[in-house]
């Protein structure tokens, strides 16, 4: 009796002589934790992930293998806050990847093995150690690929870094020469449900009580009645319920970028949201999280309790209280672990170094510019002068006894307030300018 072909725990593979067929030992299960090589099938090169439609090129003989993805966006699956769920949760990235670790801002970022930098993308230093990437990290489990190409963020910044007339004339060389990196930032995302009882005292008139009344409101009626319909401002017992749900909020489980920055790159597109796969992450920079999962919630959780408060002072008579207190719950809650695209940059103007980042799926730029004092101070010392020679005439025609000297006085109060208003305003953007 003739034995089975082929034998079992065996698979067919490919042939290099054609006609002939060729079995191979089936490779063991993954377990879960897949370590995966990209190399290329024409030279054996490395590739690396391409940003202009999310495929893989070879580095050496430019061969391109098209990207394979599901968008699932916002459908994209959540985890309930158990301790089941994150011991189910899968570690690790993936695919082998050496981490770098920043001497002078301690941050930690993974690289693909076959990266040779040697410069940290957030402060651009190079005092940096490199040591294998450990693989005890959750796993991301979806992410946002890059649609932003390295030449946009060129041609944005340039237009960028001259859109106001307090910058130096020298910052689009800068532009040009400067390298972004694209890099992966860890995010958490949380919904949940909010549901709060309040109660306030809300300084009030009779007339203004009638117009605001609603039947979701609980009325103190003995103390109402007794004002009868008088005009007279009196403080109010008001008392109400709200009920809100928070979708995909945004929490960033990296500190090593300033949050403020962050607000200013405009949020993502949940909706173009992919199950993470090693691939996006050949030939690209990512970071691990260091903001932890139950750091994350607390996060949002003040962010949610701030505004439900908000939103249960909105349906006060008026905005004028005081005695303001309210009973939350939380219910509903659930997360995610996904990283978002940013390109990096720095770059050196004078003896300070300022930070760029680009939004790796929208292109909206954020950083901090230099500004230049000097044609700042003779811009506000220039636009005096009309206050103070509409002054000088002023004092002239008044001293000679011509009434007209008094327009001409009144011009100079005016022309003084719209200086100093101008001042204020431009204080203000120049301080946002280097603000992190």
């Amino acid at each position: 009796m003739s034995s089975p072909f082929p034998p079992e725990g065996f698979i067919k593979t490919k042939s290099a002589v054609p006609g002939i067929e060729v079995y191979m030992p089936r490779p063991p299960e993954e377990d879960g934790r897949p370590v995966v090589d990209f190399r290329c099938p024409h030279c054996d090169g490395a590739t690396a992930y391409s940003t202009d439609d999310g495929g893989l090129t070879c580095s050496f003989c430019g061969y391109h293998e098209a990207p394979q993805v599901e968008v699932v966006g916002e459908g994209a699956q959540e985890f309930e806050f158990t301790v089941e769920t994150v011991e189910r949760a899968v570690n690790g990235w993936g695919a082998e990847r050496k981490e770098l670790v920043c001497n002078s801002c301690a941050s930690h970022i993974t690289l693909s093995t076959d990266m040779l930098t040697h410069t940290c993308p957030f402060c651009s230093s190079n005092a940096v150690v490199q040591t294998r990437a450990p693989q005890d990290v959750l796993r991301p489990r979806f992410l946002i690929p890059f649609s932003t190409t390295t030449e946009d963020c060129r041609k944005g910044t340039a237009v960028w870094l001259q859109n106001s007339w307090m910058l130096p004339k020298d910052l689009q060389k800068l532009a040009r020469a400067t390298e972004y990196t694209p890099i992966y930032i860890p995010f958490w995302t949380f919904d949940a449900r909010t549901q709060a009882t309040w109660r306030a005292e809300v300084y009030n008139t009779d007339a203004n009580r009638r117009r605001h009344s609603a039947p979701n409101w609980k009325w103190e009626r003995p103390f109402l009645l007794k004002l009868g319909d008088r005009e007279d401002k009196v403080w109010d017992w008001e008392s109400g319920a709200v009920s809100l749900v928070t979708d995909d909020l945004l929490v960033s489980g990296s500190s090593q970028l300033s949050l403020t920055l962050l607000g200013q790159l405009g949020g993502y597109r949940l909706g173009d949201m992919v199950p993470y796969a090693a691939t996006f992450l050949a030939g690209l920079s990512a970071q691990a999280y260091d903001v932890d999962l139950e750091t994350a919630w607390e996060r949002a959780r003040r962010l949610m309790r701030a505004r439900t408060k908000e939103a249960c002072q909105q349906q006060a008579s008026t905005q004028n209280m005081r005695n303001f207190s309210m009973n939350l719950e939380f219910s509903e809650e659930s997360w995610r672990y996904i990283l978002l695209p940013i390109y990096l940059a720095t770059y050196r103007y004078g003896d300070k170094v300022f930070q760029v980042m680009v939004n790796g799926q929208t292109g909206v730029i954020a950083g901090q510019r230099p500004v230049d004092w000097q044609k700042v101070g003779w811009t506000l010392a220039g636009t005096f002068l009309p206050a103070l020679l509409f002054a000088l005439v002023a004092a002239v025609l008044l001293a000679n006894n011509y009434d007209i000297g008094g327009v001409f006085g009144l011009l100079a109060g005016v022309s003084l307030i719209v200086w100093l208003v101008f001042v204020i305003d431009t204080l203000r953007k120049a301080g946002k300018m280097a603000k992190v």
